[in-house]
């Protein structure tokens, strides 16, 4: 039987918990038996409250290294215990930021292969998102946002002073974990190898709701851009969707920064406080520049070579001073691969976006023309669920509200 342990690397924050659950998601579905291992999960039982203070984890600090290093020796010795009893894939979520750590793993289980998986991303709005998330753990609890966060940086700052890229490594693989790209790898004779890099590389949808927000002002004109706010049809739709998802866990939302987006949100938190609501300017409706708040029919009125030009190519016209669909399929990938990640890619996320937005979204999963993004069908009492991994495919679109 061929077995393998897995030991990630990387700074706190850039991902790693998450791409050891898809691993290990992925794995088990090919009939594998893995069980991750996660020092940071053990340490909170242990030690509470005592390991949130940042200078437990200065490398000065011969105590905190020394209640560090045995939990990872507790988390070793389970590891170990599990490949004893049958287990195949251990994985090891842990920093494993320092070079004397990694030769420590692969001293103590030299019997087993270990491919070391180093986690990249330094985006600095993932980064603040990420350690605003981090924050709300248990082990903060009794400090306030602001001291939260100056403790995890601290924290984030004394694994800075030890941090060694991976590059002697005998098995490594470096990965840009919120584009899901390989950046570098070597390999010998890694088990199940195929499998694994193909799951590093995909990208995971467990189940995203994507709805379009409700009915605002600007619609019933028929005006493109602005920030109206919802019609009582649009308050209706929004009530609608919060009912709709009463029963279902919905751990993040995200929006755009625009009124009717945020409005659309704000009975489901209401109704689930518990929920994390975060905008992003990615999620931003299409810049519409200098035709912002008129309507088509004004537009070709005043600008009838513009509006020729966009009906003749809809996908690849640009807005004097604005933006078009073939600008803002980069700004809106980016937008979808930061929700993805600061939500862990936990299943019932829900977005709440635009109509030339929620289509972008919609063309990375549609087997569509260009031409014919432009015109994706985005009903505002309807919603799109999403999942896509390596063997489950759904699209599926659900009606919330009857059409008035």
């Amino acid at each position: 039987m061929k077995q393998l342990c897995i030991a990630m690397v990387g700074l706190p924050g850039r991902g790693k918990s998450t791409v050891c659950s898809k691993l290990a998601e992925g794995l088990e579905q090919e009939g594998l038996r893995v069980r991750i291992f996660n020092n940071g999960d053990l340490r909170r039982s242990l030690l509470g409250k005592d390991s949130a203070c940042p200078e437990f984890y200065d490398p000065a600090n011969s105590t905190g290294r020394f209640q560090r290093e045995k939990i990872m020796l507790m988390n070793l010795e389970a590891a170990r215990r599990f490949f004893i009893d049958g287990g195949q894939v251990a994985i090891l979520d842990a920093t494993n930021v320092s070079r004397p750590r990694r030769a420590l793993l692969e001293r103590k289980l030299v019997e087993y292969p270990i491919l070391f998986v180093e986690c990249i991303n330094n985006d600095p709005d993932l980064l603040e998102a990420g350690i605003q998330r981090k924050t709300k753990l248990p082990e903060f609890n009794g400090l306030s946002a602001e001291e939260a966060v100056r403790s995890f940086r601290r924290r984030i700052q004394y694994y800075e002073q030890i941090y060694a890229p991976l590059s002697d490594e005998y098995n490594l693989v470096k990965l840009d974990s919120l584009n899901n790209r390989i950046l570098g790898e070597r390999i010998h004779d890694v088990p199940y190898y195929n499998s694994i890099r193909d799951i590093l590389v995909s990208d995971w949808v467990r189940s995203l709701f994507l709805a379009r927000h409700g009915e605002s002002f600007f619609n019933v004109e028929e005006r493109i851009g602005g920030d109206s706010g919802l019609t009582e049809k649009g308050r209706a739709q929004a009530r609608a969707l919060a009912e709709h998802f009463r029963d279902t866990e919905i751990p993040y939302v995200f929006t755009s920064p625009r009124c009717r987006s945020a409005q659309t949100v704000e009975p489901l938190r209401r109704l689930k406080p518990e929920t994390a609501v975060i905008s992003l300017p990615e999620l931003d409706e299409i810049d519409v520049g200098v035709c912002d708040s008129m309507r088509y029919v004004d537009i070709r009125r005043a600008m009838p070579r513009e509006f020729m030009k966009r009906a003749k190519d809809k996908y690849h016209y640009i807005y004097p001073g604005g933006e078009g669909y073939v600008t803002l399929k980069e700004r809106v990938d980016h937008g979808l691969k930061k929700a993805l990640f600061l939500s862990g890619n936990l299943p019932g996320v829900l977005i709440v976006g635009h109509q030339a937005v929620n289509r972008m979204i919609l063309s990375l999963f549609l087997f569509r023309r260009t031409e014919d993004v432009p015109y994706i069908y985005i009903p505002q009492n309807q919603y799109f669920r999403i999942v896509s991994t390596q063997r489950e495919k759904l699209f599926k679109l659900v009606r919330f509200m009857p059409e008035a």
